[in-house]
């Protein structure tokens, strides 16, 4: 079975007509190859891939109002399928849906998306509402 690893047509389509004022939030959950995927054959782990789509990316994604706001390292599947396990979790922050659209039509971004779609087995991406931050559970802020 074929990973996750970029949006279809229909979902992208249907993230960019749901614009709305304000940041979003984009929690990304990723596992990597053991060894990347390049068309070209070229010698490199999915890590390795990985962080050159980061560093390669980075500098766009920065220039758009883009940050990391949470960072973690994955360790254990309490609830939910025993199998998924994930290399890199963290949420990004844009400062609109149209900076995310921004970059990924971006050259140089496009250019960096190769080394992450080499790098990347399987993943998540799953867009959020930032809310102010609360004590309670059930949807309380």
């Amino acid at each position: 079975m074929a990973g996750h690893v970029d949006p279809t047509k229909e979902v992208y389509k249907a993230f960019r007509e749901a614009d709305r004022d304000g940041p979003i939030h984009m929690l990304n959950l990723v596992r990597f190859r053991d060894k990347a995927a390049y068309p070209d054959g070229r010698e490199a782990t999915g890590a390795d891939a990985y962080a050159a789509y980061g560093r390669d990316s980075g500098p766009v994604f920065e220039r758009l109002g883009g940050r990391i706001v949470w960072r973690g390292r994955f360790e254990l599947m309490l609830i939910g399928p025993q199998d998924e396990a994930w290399d890199a979790c963290f949420i990004a922050e844009y400062p609109s849906v149209r900076a995310f659209t921004e970059m990924l039509a971006d050259p140089v971004y496009r250019e960096a998306v190769k080394h992450r779609q080499a790098a990347v087995l399987d993943s998540r991406l799953i867009r959020l509402a930032p809310s102010a931050v609360g004590s309670g559970f059930g949807g309380k802020t």
